[in-house]
């Protein structure tokens, strides 16, 4: 075993932004992310003024997706968005999850058609990971949550 005796910081080899740039960064990633969490919560209360979007497959889509989700696969957006979703409403993406930048590509394609748009983090996966309902044709499931991504017990992480 190598014992480093430099004692130098991986974390602190780049040093860190000044607040007034971290105010910028952090803000900034809150007005195009929304996490599962607060979707959910929204839905729940009522609350949802913005128009969910499932931009995955249709094979994907019949797997199981969140309710309340409108299915728009991303290389629809462009020809049949004006027809299906409001201009004046907030567009949440949502595709597979941390690993697939499908949600993101569906956001810019909205983006480019001039709607205000937020892209849920943590995707599907995340959503069912959770613990949080999912429909399919037999009709609406869900797990038990992962105790690696949700407090056992509560649908709020309290953060």
């Amino acid at each position: 075993m190598t014992v480093n005796t430099a004692l130098t910081s991986a974390v602190l080899s780049t040093p860190p932004a000044p607040p007034s740039a971290a105010l910028t960064h952090f803000a900034g990633r809150l007005a195009f992310e929304a996490d599962v969490s607060d979707v959910h919560a929204d839905l729940e209360a009522g609350l949802a003024s913005f128009v969910l979007v499932d931009s995955r497959s249709t094979e994907s889509w019949e797997q199981g997706h969140i309710p309340h989700a409108l299915h728009l696969p991303t290389s629809r957006i462009e020809v049949e968005a004006a027809a299906v979703v409001p201009r004046d409403r907030v567009v949440v993406t949502y595709c597979w999850g941390p690993g697939c930048n499908g949600a993101t590509r569906a956001a810019l394609a909205f983006a480019r058609l001039g709607y205000q748009v937020k892209e849920m983090i943590g995707g599907y996966e995340y959503w069912v990971r959770e613990g949080f309902g999912v429909e399919t044709a037999a009709g609406r499931s869900t797990r038990p949550a992962d105790p690696l991504t949700a407090p056992v017990g509560t649908d709020a992480c309290g953060c």
